[in-house]
């Protein structure tokens, strides 16, 4: 029909966005591990929590690597994100192309999945820490996330050297 608007947003497959949104969350989750993963610092441990899979390292990240753990989740969010929506690709939604629809969706999706990666590197320059105040500030933010901590062997006799203290009873205290 002449007269008919066509930029309405459909929802086409409700079970297909659902399943959009989980595979685009898990991969940017995993993009962010596998950051984590090729980092080459002494791993004490890792933890398993509603805010995703983190690492405890020993050493301070470099700024370089800050960053880049901070921008490629977000640039890998942003263009999964277009892709499933916006191109040709079989899609749950059928969106209009316009640059700003494109903008309104893509933002807060970026700033979902990143917005606690940025806070964290503008903490961490901020406020830098090191050594064993930075471990145990870690400790206590996933114990507050309620998040499962798991030590490496290395971790273990980390927490034995510097602390005198096995996990069981350093996790009490925190």
């Amino acid at each position: 029909m002449p007269g008919t608007s066509t930029n309405v947003i459909h929802i086409t497959n409700l079970l297909g966005l659902v399943g959009f949104v989980i595979l685009w969350l898990g991969l940017v989750e995993s993009v962010k591990f596998l950051l984590k993963a090729f980092r080459n610092d002494p791993l004490l441990g890792w933890a398993i929590g509603p805010l995703g899979v983190s690492t405890l390292f020993l050493c301070e990240p470099s700024t370089p690597f800050l960053l880049l753990s901070a921008l490629l989740p977000a640039f890998f969010s942003g263009g999964f994100l277009y892709l499933g929506l916006f191109t040709s690709l079989p899609s749950p939604v059928e969106l209009p192309h316009n640059a700003l629809l494109t903008i309104v969706v893509l933002a807060p999706g970026i700033l979902l999945t990143g917005l606690g990666d940025w806070m964290a590197v503008l903490r961490d320059l901020r406020y830098p820490l090191w050594g064993e105040v930075r471990v145990l500030r870690n400790i206590q933010y996933l114990r507050a996330s309620c998040a499962s901590i798991h030590f490496t062997p290395f971790g273990l006799s980390y927490l034995h050297e510097h602390f005198g203290s096995n996990p069981r009873d350093l996790l009490q205290v925190l």
